[in-house]
């Protein structure tokens, strides 16, 4: 249980690192680029520690998956990002397969 905190803080970490690299306007803004770098290091060192238990593979899935998710809601709100049919489709897929491997997967450590 403590390695999905520990990769749910991941997710955030690098979400928050992901929205601030568009604000860091190509590392040219001090704090944004902090916060950048920050960021990517925490949660590549909490995502470190997963990988104790949790498969590598299985890992990666719920981190791409769920930080799409967030980073594209994110972007939604703070950089009025627009989505259209297609990318919502996309991102319910991407909501249903991070679902399906939390729910059913053996592969995942519960």
């Amino acid at each position: 249980m403590k390695n999905i905190v520990f990769l749910l803080f991941a997710i955030l970490l690098e979400t928050i690192a992901t929205t601030m690299l568009k604000a860091s306007e190509g590392f040219t803004k001090p704090i944004p680029t902090a916060v950048t770098l920050i960021g990517y290091a925490g949660a590549f060192y909490l995502l470190s520690l997963t990988l104790r238990t949790i498969p590598i593979g299985i890992a990666y899935a719920l981190w791409s998956g769920i930080g799409i998710v967030l980073v594209t809601v994110a972007a939604y709100f703070l950089y009025k990002q627009k989505l259209d049919t297609p990318a919502l489709i996309g991102i319910s897929l991407i909501i249903i397969g991070v679902l399906v491997i939390q729910l059913f997967s053996k592969s995942q450590a519960h």
